[in-house]
């Protein structure tokens, strides 16, 4: 049922408690907040969790920090003022992409500022220049691209230009490593790439040695912001299912090792216009999702996933399946939707004359793009924003409230701008204030709670020049069990995660608001949703019970990506107490 929208807030500030399963601990972390037990008596893994929780101000008990993988603003649920509210600290929704490479990367060509000034232009407000790890790029990249990013900041004061790169994961695929903006960014991120990316020290190969590198550079991020060289820095997988080389251990190990540094996987990968049929497009696979299983990848993983579902990656498509396997463990885990881009389609320009791999080794960049006297529509790319967006809610328009918003998961991503605006609040029937996106309320056992959902139709066209219409809402439901995976790492299914709930929203316009009631909090839950213009659907992968209409598998050659939008939202969790 749909209500008016209702823009009250109380202060019913002991019913917000961020990501709280005080009932649910595992026996490390549990010991490690005991501080009745000295720092002598710890396990090496104790040790290293009491320090993370240390280091990250919320020491101090079960019930202030209930799941592992707290951060500081997960702790206090209050915003930059101090407020708890239903916005969660939320004043900005910011539109941004985390995954964009130059000519500073050996198989890419544009600018920062022409990467920028479209990401701008298309309405993003942050942005991650992520060129490729590598041998050459850690010899004299990293030095390289920085000028260009320091003065892309200088000409476009109004956007937020971090400093990343793309991590070659030992044992694993590739993954955004961004830090901060300050006078170490580029020493930390040089001496991270030359100490622990695959490419660079030969570690790419899965084999338990090269999943420990992994860990270790996690950790050494980590380490650089507990000795205050940087503010802070963070790490998402990018087009993790696309080799089937991302295990489901080593993502959990990836999360363990330092929750505040490892948040999250891209959702939906770049690479979208390579979906378009030959004729208009590159006649490939959407997201270059086009291969098959090789000898690092995972054997359990099906043939299914090494294709885009709805131009989402297999993990977060499937319901029930992997993301929804790691957030049933109740610890956060975010999405993101990117660009990955390389190469654009549409575009007029090309690499100059005497661009070489040997020129690009031997300068650490390619030449200034030139026109081309054509038109590329063989691409797989869009620029950044005009496909593809992550929205992220934070309490100012700022570098480390960005950081923050991800690490803290007020995230939601939408392709072809299918909507204007999403926020989703769980609350305590009776109540305005509530949780906001990757929050979690904790309620009495028994306490009847509620979803409010407000969603901004769009009223725009977007880039491909048409108003997209939001056909349906889907809302997912799962339970919490924290030591599902315990004994098996490499799980990928949430068998109590389906859909329980689906919304006709086709033809509303403007902001309406959808309240559902979750019933009684008896057992700890977490809830997120999608929505979808409704053109392309399929059962899910693991069956209409699970999932009756969920996205298609996308035909390789032909999967038009503006044809088939869908937007996700990360979850809310809902933790009874006695």
């Amino acid at each position: 049922m749909c209500h008016t929208a209702d823009h009250g807030h109380d202060h019913d500030e002991h019913h917000h408690h961020p990501h709280d399963l005080s009932d649910a601990l595992d026996s490390d972390t549990s010991v490690a907040l005991d501080l009745s037990v000295d720092d002598s008596e710890l396990s090496p893994t104790q040790l290293s969790r009491r320090g993370l929780f240390r280091s990250a101000g919320v020491l101090g008990g079960a019930t202030a920090l209930g799941m592992a993988g707290v951060t500081p603003a997960m702790a206090d649920g209050r915003d930059d003022d101090g407020h708890h509210g239903s916005g969660g600290g939320v004043r900005h929704w910011l539109a941004g992409d985390h995954h964009i490479h130059t000519q500073h990367s050996s198989d890419a060509m544009y600018r920062v500022y022409d990467q920028v000034r479209h990401g701008a232009a298309y309405g993003l407000d942050w942005m991650v220049i992520t060129d490729h790890g590598g041998a050459t790029h850690a010899r004299i990249g990293v030095e390289l691209v920085n000028p260009d990013i320091r003065a892309a900041r200088e000409l476009l004061p109004g956007t937020l230009i971090f400093q990343g790169l793309e991590w070659n994961i030992p044992s694993a695929e590739h993954g955004t490593v961004f830090v901060a903006p300050g006078r170490n960014e580029v020493a930390v991120l040089k001496q991270f790439e030359t100490d622990y990316d695959g490419s660079v020290n030969g570690t790419s190969p899965s084999s338990p040695a090269n999943e420990a590198q992994a860990l270790a550079g996690i950790t050494w991020l980590g380490r650089q912001i507990d000795r205050r060289r940087i503010d802070d820095a963070l790490f998402l997988a990018n087009h993790p299912a696309r080799q089937g080389i991302d295990s489901p251990h080593e993502i959990r190990a990836w999360r363990d090792a330092d929750p505040r540094i490892a948040i999250g996987f891209e959702g939906a990968p770049g690479h979208q216009a390579a979906g378009l049929p030959a004729g208009v497009g590159a006649g490939s696979a959407r997201g270059f999702y086009g291969g098959a299983p090789n000898a690092n990848s995972f054997p359990g993983y099906p043939l299914e996933s090494y294709r885009t579902w709805g131009g989402f990656d297999w993990m977060t498509a499937t319901v029930g399946g992997l993301w929804d396997s790691l957030l049933a463990e109740g610890k956060p885990w975010s999405i993101s939707a990117n660009s990955d881009s390389h190469t654009n389609w549409g575009d007029t320009s090309r690499r100059p004359d005497g661009s070489t791999s040997e020129q690009f080794n031997r300068d650490g960049r390619y030449g200034d793009p030139v026109y081309s006297g054509g038109v590329n529509l063989t691409a797989g790319d869009y620029w950044p924003g005009l496909y593809s967006r992550t929205h992220v809610g934070a309490s100012k328009r700022d570098y480390l409230a960005v950081m923050r918003g991800l690490r803290d998961g007020r995230v939601w991503v939408d392709h072809g701008h299918l909507v204007k605006g999403v926020e989703v609040t769980v609350r305590e029937r009776g109540r305005r204030s509530g949780a906001p996106l990757g929050d979690t309320l904790r309620v009495r056992r028994g306490s009847r709670v509620e979803l409010v959902v407000r969603i901004t139709a769009q009223d725009e066209p977007n880039w491909a020049q048409f108003l997209p219409q939001l056909g349906r809402v889907d809302l997912i439901r799962g339970t919490v069990d924290p030591g599902h995976a315990d004994d098996q790492r490499d799980t990928f299914v949430a068998p109590d995660t389906k859909v329980v709930q689906q919304w006709d929203t086709s033809g509303r316009t403007g902001t309406f608001e959808i309240v559902h009631d979750l019933g009684r909090a008896d057992d700890a839950f977490y809830v997120r949703l999608r929505g979808t213009d409704g053109n392309r659907s399929q059962p899910g992968f693991l069956g209409a019970a699970v999932d009756p209409e969920g996205p298609a598998l996308d035909v390789v050659g032909n999967a038009d990506p503006w044809i088939d939008l869908w937007f996700y939202t990360n979850p809310i969790w809902v933790v009874p107490t006695r």
